[in-house]
């Protein structure tokens, strides 16, 4: 590993620190370009679902373009979402839209593959619509790759501190009602989120390093901590930005 390289571990979860924005974006594009050649080999397909934000934004450009785009066969990739706001898919809050405009878009990924999440009417109906399409086309239903972010105040997906969405244990996905935000998401739910062969967080900039911390050290009973489990620990890909607190801690050991 590089000098600034940096990682921890503990029993469910997992934290990389490949370097600066800029290198953490270039190692994660090329770690989910690695798991999609794996699952295409293993099952012919590789079964991703995609998450909102800025960062998944850039990695979404980095993706779509050339020479990263050339390393996946879009032909057997099929999209799916963690989560989803109560927009049309038209609206510029819609991860939907969202990851279509970065550039996915114009990749040769079959129409009938790209399965967006209808949460902008009767989101409770179309939850239970979502998860048997997920139950019908994703092989056990575990996603090869679950992309997720991370709020700053633990939150992942659509799985916000104090809600009922936290409490599932047998749907995987769920309309999830925020009432400190006064909103109705779609979501993925931590039973979905940990069946999946590989989930991963990806965390940037220093907005996110306070959050990081507690998570890591203080075992802080976010939302965000109950992703991944013994056998199948949740990865982290962080940059220096947002691990700022982290190493500062650890060369105090």
């Amino acid at each position: 590993m590089e000098k600034n390289q940096f990682f921890i571990s503990n029993e469910t979860q997992e934290l990389l620190v490949p370097g600066d924005r800029e290198a953490t974006l270039t190692f994660a594009a090329n770690h989910f370009i690695q798991t999609a050649r794996q699952a295409i080999q293993n099952h012919k397909g590789f079964y991703v679902a995609l998450s909102g934000g800025s960062t998944p934004k850039a990695l979404f450009q980095l993706l779509s373009t050339p020479p990263l785009s050339e390393g996946i066969d879009w032909s057997k990739v099929h999209l799916f979402w963690s989560d989803e706001r109560s927009v049309p898919p038209t609206h510029r809050d819609s991860n939907y839209a969202m990851a279509m405009h970065a550039g996915l878009e114009n990749l040769p990924i079959p129409n009938h593959q790209i399965h967006r999440m209808v949460a902008e009417t009767a989101i409770e109906e179309n939850a239970q619509d979502y998860e048997k399409i997920i139950q019908k086309c994703v092989p056990k239903a575990s996603f090869d790759l679950i992309m997720l972010g991370m709020g700053e105040d633990g939150h992942t997906a659509s799985l916000f501190p104090g809600t009922q969405g936290l409490k599932e244990k047998q749907k995987l996905i769920i309309h999830n009602v925020v009432a400190q935000k006064n909103i109705a998401r779609m979501t993925m739910t931590f039973p979905c989120i940990n069946k999946a062969r590989h989930i991963v967080v990806y965390v940037i900039g220093a907005g996110k390093a306070e959050v990081l911390s507690k998570l890591f050290i203080e075992k802080n009973p976010f939302p965000i901590a109950k992703i991944g489990s013994p056998h199948n620990k949740a990865l982290f890909i962080a940059d220096t930005a947002a691990t700022a607190h982290l190493r500062n801690n650890s060369s105090h050991h």
